[in-house]
């Protein structure tokens, strides 16, 4: 990031925060946004995050391996370089957060769900226990959160407050290197097939977690060991639909997505076949909710220019249409996000 760039970012988390006596550290695409519980009285002074002298903070960043070097708190949002950023779970400053009442909460979950949709930062680490529970309500062991903020995943670190001191710091320290090995996408190589009918409808497949998050996308899934791209899909078609295919068509499409799932960061990259067939009835031949899925239909373009669910890729309808429109690319078109 620009020397620019980290100027207008801290222009807009200012902006974006009025409430804060401490401005948010964000820009797009980060590795990384730590969460602290709310800003203490020497965080607010120096409109700074974890500025306490005391707070271990900034030296867990730098033994951790975050950082070349120690920071000090006013260098905050040269962190953005390194892509890293900081926010708080409640914006009101407080003596202790012993002091915070429930309602200084109010609406973060929310506002972290936003920065994960728009920011799509690879994870958010909450310093603290009580920083994920006051946004979540909810008590979290610390590492790595099977809930995740869409494709962003969580993991929670132990405070680094000095009132933390039961502690030790090798133990904190212990804990800031897992989320940094933790932060490694894992490679996962993944074969999928738009499947049209000879009406042009495509067949999705609908995605649930435990939280109630879904999304639909086209049929398809990893790529075992050993195993070719072009075996793996034709063996997702057998078991995600019942649909038996001889040949693939062209491949058309090739994505690359980092996500979390489950406690796990992976990188995904996608090759999507095409495949034509007359008719078909999905009828899945293993027990599909044990992952996670839901659903097995056939959607017209229409819908899909219609639907607000989500969709993956996010511009499936869009690159349909160019498909039926036009004859597929010499070469395989990326898709994004």
């Amino acid at each position: 990031m620009s020397a620019g760039r980290a100027r207008q970012a801290r222009r807009s988390s200012r902006a974006a925060a009025p409430a804060s006596d401490v401005p948010d550290v964000l820009a797009p695409d980060l590795r990384v946004v730590f969460c602290g519980i709310n800003p203490g009285r020497v965080s607010a002074e120096a409109g700074a995050h974890f500025a306490n002298p005391r707070n271990d903070f900034w030296r867990l960043l730098l033994d951790a391996g975050f950082t070349p070097r120690l920071y000090e708190p006013g260098e905050q949002f040269a962190l953005l370089e390194l892509g890293i950023g900081l926010t708080n779970a409640a914006y009101r400053t407080t003596p202790g957060s012993g002091d915070l009442r429930r309602s200084d909460f109010a609406g973060s979950a929310e506002r972290l769900e936003r920065i994960a949709l728009e920011l799509r930062p690879r994870a958010i680490a909450f310093v603290g226990k009580e920083a994920y529970r006051g946004a979540f309500g909810e008590r979290a062991e610390l590492g790595p959160q099977t809930r995740t903020l869409g494709d962003v995943g969580l993991f929670v670190l132990p405070s680094t407050s000095p009132a933390n001191a039961a502690v030790p710091y090798a133990e904190r320290l212990r804990r800031f290197r897992e989320l940094r090995d933790w932060l490694v996408p894992v490679e996962r190589p993944a074969a999928r097939a738009l499947v049209l009918d000879r009406e042009d409808r495509t067949l999705l497949v609908l995605f649930r977690d435990e939280l109630g998050q879904t999304w639909w996308t086209t049929p398809g899934g990893g790529v075992g060991e050993g195993e070719t791209p072009e075996a793996a899909v034709r063996r997702e078609l057998v078991e995600e639909a019942g649909l038996g295919v001889a040949e693939l068509g062209p491949e058309i499409w090739v994505r690359e997505h980092t996500f979390a799932w489950y406690g796990r960061i992976y990188r995904q990259n996608d090759r999507i076949w095409l495949v034509r067939v007359e008719e078909h009835e999905p009828a899945p031949t293993v027990d599909l909710a044990a992952e996670h899925v839901h659903e097995v239909r056939w959607w017209t373009l229409a819908e899909l220019e219609a639907t607000t669910e989500t969709l993956v890729p996010e511009r499936l309808a869009h690159f349909l249409r160019e498909l039926l429109t036009n004859r597929p690319s010499p070469e395989p078109i990326d898709t994004g996000v």
